[in-house]
């Protein structure tokens, strides 16, 4: 039998995180099975033991992986328009409609506050750092400060693209998210355009 070197088997268990991010985020944790979770990654339930020691190590995984993604594309959201165009491109009728490619959160909070510590603790790591960048973005004198005010905010845009995924009435959807947009923006103290 062929043996592959480090990096391949790194690639590899890239590969299967990033599959499992994507279908968790569509299917739900629960929803997914380790069989799915392989085939989307293009290899074999045997080959998933080699990479994770459980399914919930390779949630852990994920979920941190996600979360890291999700700080990178909020930073390129930002681009020159700041906190305001990255809350605009959090909820926008885009994200709203993708919610494989989009935010953890909006996808999988009620599911990851069910998980085990591993999980909350990568869970809890990721979106401080999230807010912590968004707040030297504000702040950045004194970031710490707007913690709190940036987790609310961030919080609300949660439960804004959750709501707005819901509703069947496409108009009553786009207003939800609007409204999302100017409380997010109030809340973060973020000044309207003229």
């Amino acid at each position: 039998m062929a043996r592959y070197g480090k990096e391949h088997k790194q690639a590899t268990r890239q590969r299967i995180i990033e599959a499992a991010g994507r279908r968790f985020k569509r299917d739900g944790i629960n929803g997914s099975g380790v069989a799915v979770l392989m085939s989307d990654a293009g290899l074999t339930n045997g080959a998933f033991y080699a990479h994770f020691a459980s399914k919930d190590d390779l949630v852990v995984n994920a979920v941190a992986q996600q979360l890291r993604d999700l700080a990178e594309s909020l930073d390129a959201m930002a681009g020159d328009g700041g906190v305001e165009q990255l809350v605009r491109a959090y909820l926008s009728v885009e994200h709203r409609d993708h919610p494989a490619e989009g935010c953890p959160s909006a996808a999988l909070l009620d599911e990851i506050g069910r998980c085990g510590q591993a999980t909350k603790r990568a869970y809890t790591d990721g979106v401080v750092a999230i807010a912590d960048d968004i707040a030297a973005r504000l702040a950045p004198h004194d970031p710490a400060s707007l913690r709190l005010a940036v987790l609310t905010a961030y919080a609300g845009m949660v439960g804004t693209l959750q709501l707005a995924r819901a509703l069947a009435d496409e108009q009553l959807s786009q207003a939800v998210l609007e409204q999302g947009i100017s409380n997010a923006l109030a809340l973060l103290s973020v000044p309207k355009p003229s």
